[in-house]
Formats: structure tokens, sequence, C-alpha cells
């Protein structure tokens, strides 16, 4: 179970990393608006970053959740 919730946690926190990147980059170099994040709330540029910093933590947690290969549950 914990090795689900942590490939849960590390693949929500991709997306989220992903889409914070997306917007800021879009925003910061090309002027317009790209990925999803847009159509939920109008941030500015920094904020985007702070999703960013989000997901890259949800990733974080989702590797230490997960036990490492070979693990044996104790008896």
């Amino acid at each position: 179970m914990r090795a689900t919730i942590g490939y849960t946690l590390e693949s929500i926190g991709y997306v989220v990393g992903a889409q914070g990147l997306v917007g800021f980059a879009s925003r910061t170099f090309f002027g317009t608006e790209w990925g999803w994040l847009h159509k939920i709330a109008d941030l500015p540029p920094a904020a985007d970053l702070g999703i960013v910093a989000a997901g890259l933590a949800l990733v974080a947690a989702g590797l230490r959740t997960r036990r490492p290969p070979g693990h044996r549950k104790p008896v």
C-alpha cells in the first residue's frame, strides 16, 4: 500500500510541477497562456514557480514513501 501511495504522490507531483513550469515559461518568455492552470486561476509568474516547488515536494514525498525493491515486511 505504501508503494501505491508513493507512486501516486510522485505522479501527481510530476503533473503539478510540469503545469507550474509550463505556466511560468509561457508567460515569461512567450506572453501566452499554456497548460491547464490558467483555466483554474490567474496567477502571477512568481506563483507558478511556487507551484513548481510544490510539485517537487510531492515528488520527493512520493519517493520517500515508497519502499526500496526487495524490502520485506517485518515478521
